[in-house]
């Protein structure tokens, strides 16, 4: 796929994109002329995100941190759409481009003509990993935190009999937590240093990716058996 060249400018109501260039294969732009970023719908983020992605362990990821942006944003009375758009599409560039992750992303999205707030949003949750954009939204330091606790919490609802997140505990996440060498490519430090910037506890911040997580179980292949005993 070929991008199309791209700036922005900041003006009286925000961020407007602007756009050079003729038809681009399915992508067209006036020279010159300001357009705003339009809002995606669940739908078409979902169709960017398997077009994308083949791989069924990104896309159940993918729906795991959907589920948990939404259950965070219903929590604090913020937009449950915006949220969980954002929080589907993170790792969008992950399985075709992973040496060039957030960045393509960012060259796929605004393509796309998504809202420069989403996109920065998408690209901050790599911060110190693979992008520069440090989270400052109560959004973006959501989805720097959960991104990664997302991995620990399917890791542990793996190991029990149930392999359920329906019937699954905070405590038993922390205890696995203090096992350096279980999940190991959890980046514990991430998770630490997000929870920091949100000044939430550990065990608050497990128990609201668990409940997140309970509502697409099925679909991330983690309802397992919660009547088997531990």
């Amino acid at each position: 796929m070929q991008f199309c060249e791209v700036a922005f400018r900041l003006t009286s109501v925000g961020w407007h994109l602007l756009l050079w260039g003729d038809k681009n294969g399915d992508f067209y732009s006036i020279k010159g002329q300001v357009m705003t970023g339009v809002t995606p719908g669940r739908e078409e983020a979902f169709s960017l995100l398997k077009k994308y992605n083949k791989s069924e362990g990104l896309i159940k990821h993918a729906l795991a941190v959907e589920a948990v942006m939404r259950y965070c944003a219903r929590k604090h009375g913020q937009n449950e759409e915006k949220w969980g758009v954002i929080g589907l599409v993170h790792d969008l560039d992950y399985e075709q481009f992973p040496e060039q992750h957030c960045h393509k992303t960012e060259e796929i999205l605004t393509c796309e003509n998504w809202p420069a707030e989403y996109i920065r949003a998408v690209v901050s949750h790599g911060w110190g990993i693979c992008s520069d954009v440090e989270p400052q939204s109560e959004l973006e330091k959501v989805l720097y935190t959960v991104d990664e606790l997302t991995g620990l919490v399917v890791a542990t609802a793996l190991v029990r009999p149930s392999r359920s997140v329906l019937d699954m505990k905070a405590k038993s996440v922390k205890k696995k937590w203090k096992e350096k060498s279980f999940a190991a490519g959890v980046n514990r430090d991430v998770i630490e240093k997000g929870a920091g910037m949100l000044g939430v506890e550990l065990g608050e911040l497990i128990s609201d990716v668990i409940m997140g997580m309970r509502q697409v179980a099925d679909e991330i292949g983690l309802k397992g058996n919660p009547d088997v005993s531990e």
